[in-house]
């Protein structure tokens, strides 16, 4: 009965999170024999009939025997050799009259092959034939801009004949940003490590690096924000869903897990029996929203996303607080506040000039005041650099007898002082010193050396006042810093 009991729980929480997930496991298969990653994915209605096919650049085990494999559903339809290793893949159309079949182009080795109807169509390598003249149009663009190092990821927006920008990831860390009518990168974002993913969701530039986080940009290279990852980012793709205008980004992670990120916040996580090396989310089949995944171990994962799944800022993950969304109770107007914003707009003139008035008035002081302190050296910190110092008084007891310190530092960098005296002037009607007046020892840089002496309180009438501290130079009238003091009551007199 309790193996029971336990098989049962087992089953409810299984059920429990299949019915909270945002996702339905369409398919999963270990052993598909795919090994691709995500430039190498693309999903298209090759045959017009409104049943969209997975494309796959297969680099093969090992990196042997590439192919270019088609899937319909969790089945291979197509399977042919390719010459040398697939790059990118992507779908494109070539002809306007109907019906609008797209036409595959796929990179491998030196050369573009596109195919129609599944079947070679053509061949594109260097040299070839004079090209399309709005082609040769284009690569003469394409000619001229120039990067500093190779890239290795593209991102393209806008359209051609009108206005685009170009975001290139290169192997020297950095991404290059150009525009339509620039031979060389407009701007440049220096990143602190290598990238690894590059998608553009909307306006913002979105990049894994190795450093194991994805960082927001704009396109003019400034970062928005930056959101550490748990573990490294294996493939980067973007997730369009159309029927509610949500572009969010996809990070494939070494530790199983797939995350899905609308600009820092976290929106889901997908966990997987396997770490995910290729992404690819569009429509298949006749699904409008389905998830495509292939695996480390050469494992294929489909999902479909649940019509009625919204995705929610997870929280705790990023963005405001709460509280930043909830209204504060204003007051009503008062009487009053409408007589000042009437006052204030009348004579708006004549008080920023009062108060621009009160303002230099309070700079003059403050600089006649700071002026004075240097002239009389009334401050704990020398300004010379012939005798760079610095003074610290500390009072310890409760009287009559109070013990002085005073921490003096030479703070110069490598010359020692010599020939420095100490002075205190006080009211001798309330306090009495031993030593009113001492030598200082060499001073060391960098060293603060404790100066001790001993304050008698004289007055039993609680009454307590200012001791001065000067630092003199042998043979000079005027300190080099002083520092007042201001002694505390003497509790002893007082409690007798």
């Amino acid at each position: 009965m309790a193996a029971a009991s336990s098989s049962d729980s087992d089953s409810g929480r299984a059920e429990s999170s299949e019915a909270s997930s945002k996702w339905l496991d369409a398919h999963y298969d270990p052993m598909a024999n795919i090994h691709t990653f995500s430039a190498c994915l693309a999903l298209a209605d090759l045959h017009g009939d409104g049943e969209y096919k997975l494309v796959v650049g297969d680099l093969g085990p090992g990196g042997q025997h590439p192919r270019l494999k088609v899937l319909k559903g969790p089945t291979v339809l197509t399977e042919t050799p390719l010459p040398a290793l697939p790059a990118a893949a992507a779908t494109f159309l070539m002809e306007q009259h109907e019906p609008r079949t797209p036409a595959l182009a796929l990179a491998s080795g030196p050369c573009v092959y596109v195919y129609k109807n599944l079947r070679p169509y053509f061949k594109f390598s260097l040299p070839q034939l004079p090209p399309n003249p709005l082609e040769l149009d284009l690569w003469n663009q394409a000619k001229e801009m120039s990067l500093p190092s190779v890239p290795v990821f593209l991102e393209v927006s806008g359209q051609f004949d009108v206005e685009f920008r170009l975001a290139a990831a290169c192997r020297n860390g950095n991404i290059y940003i150009l525009r339509r009518d620039s031979r060389r990168p407009k701007y440049c974002i220096e990143l602190s490590a290598q990238p690894v993913g590059l998608v553009r969701v909307h306006k913002v530039l979105v990049v894994g690096s190795t450093q194991e986080s994805l960082h927001g940009f704009t396109h003019k290279g400034k970062k928005l924000w930056t959101v550490q990852m748990p573990a490294a980012i294996l493939t980067m793709s973007l997730l369009e869903q159309r029927s509610r205008g949500l572009q969010a980004v996809m990070a494939g992670l070494a530790n199983g897990e797939v995350r899905i990120y609308h600009d820092k916040a976290l929106l889901n996580v997908i966990r997987t029996p396997d770490a995910v090396t290729s992404l690819c989310f569009g429509r298949y089949g006749r699904e409008d929203n389905t998830l495509i995944m292939t695996t480390r171990g050469a494992g294929l994962i489909i999902k479909i996303l649940k019509r009625t799944a919204v995705f929610v800022e997870a929280g705790g993950e990023a963005g405001p607080p709460p509280a930043q969304a909830m209204k504060l109770s204003v007051p009503r107007k008062t009487r009053l506040y409408v007589d000042q914003t009437l006052r204030e707009r009348e004579a708006g003139t004549a008080m920023h000039r009062t108060f621009q008035t009160d303002l230099y008035l309070l700079r003059l002081r403050a600089a006649r005041a700071y002026v004075q302190a240097l002239e009389s050296s009334l401050n704990p910190v020398s300004v010379t650099a012939r005798e760079p110092l610095k003074l610290h008084a500390v009072v310890q007891g409760l009287g009559p007898t109070f013990k002085l310190t005073l921490h003096l530092q030479n703070t110069s960098a490598a010359r020692p002082i010599l020939g420095l005296l100490v002075c205190f002037l006080y009211n001798e009607v309330l306090y009495a010193l031993p030593r009113a007046f001492f030598k200082v020892p060499l001073l060391v840089p960098g060293l603060s050396y404790p100066l001790e002496t001993f304050v008698e309180s004289l007055n039993d009438k609680g009454i307590s006042d200012i001791i001065k501290v000067l630092v003199l130079r042998e043979g000079q009238s005027a300190p080099l810093l002083s520092a007042h003091i201001n002694m505390p009551v003497s509790e002893g007199l007082a409690a007798t």
